[in-house]
């Protein structure tokens, strides 16, 4: 029985769900690769700084927490490069609500971006004090 809202993309069985979703993350994951240049610099940032997490990282907890603040930078870059796609679809004429929807996007990533660099200084200079 098929209810007035659903979608005949959704595919219906779990198995069937789970690699279709798979799939679609792979195809998201690759569209940012290809179209987002601030991804790209992240995705490097990550790549270089992963290695370091384990270095400066005196604990599991600490070394997790440290991958953790890397990946989140990538997991709002990514929801921030969904949202000016929609905005950019929606329209390319500059409209006020469209515009403050990019920058509440991009302030998210400033946030990240801040919070993952106080963690990594904190971790890194706190042998020393």
């Amino acid at each position: 029985m098929t209810l007035p809202n659903d979608s005949p993309f959704k595919s219906k069985s779990g198995i069937q769900r789970i690699v279709k979703a798979a799939q679609y993350s792979a195809q998201g994951l690759k569209a940012a690769f290809k179209h987002e240049a601030a991804f790209r610099q992240e995705l490097l940032l990550c790549a270089i700084m992963a290695p370091l997490a384990f270095y400066l990282g005196r604990n599991l907890l600490e070394v997790l927490f440290l991958l953790a603040t890397l990946v989140c930078v990538l997991v709002v870059e990514l929801l921030n490069s969904a949202l000016e796609a929609l905005a950019d679809q929606i329209s390319l004429e500059h409209h006020p609500l469209l515009g403050r929807a990019k920058d509440l996007g991009s302030a998210a990533v400033m946030l990240t971006l801040i919070f993952t660099t106080i963690v990594w200084i904190a971790i890194a200079i706190d042998p020393f004090i």
